[in-house]
C-alpha cells in the first residue's frame, strides 16, 4: 500500500527550522544566558526565548569579479 502525497515528510523536515522551543530547550537557553537558575527559578511561568534562524548571507562581488563580468560581455 503507498501512502498519499499529502502524508509524505520532506527528507530534511526534522532538521527544519522551528519557531516555538520545548520548555527544556526554554530552560537550556535560559541557561547559557544565566537567566534560569536550577533550584531557584520555576519552570513554569518561564520568559519567552527568541529563537532565530541562522542564514548565510549574499556575497558582495568583488571589483575583479566585477571586471570580469563586464568583460565577458
Amino acid at each position: 500500500m503507498s501512502l498519499h502525497s499529502s502524508l509524505k515528510t520532506k527528507s530534511g523536515a526534522l532538521n527544519q527550522h522551528r519557531n516555538v522551543l520545548t520548555r527544556a530547550e526554554r530552560i537550556a537557553k535560559l541557561q547559557d544566558k544565566e537567566e534560569f537558575v536550577v533550584g531557584d527559578s520555576s519552570p513554569l511561568g518561564i520568559p519567552k526565548v527568541r529563537s532565530i534562524k541562522v542564514t548565510a548571507g549574499k556575497k558582495k562581488p568583488t571589483k575583479a569579479e566585477n571586471a570580469e563580468a563586464k568583460a565577458d560581455e
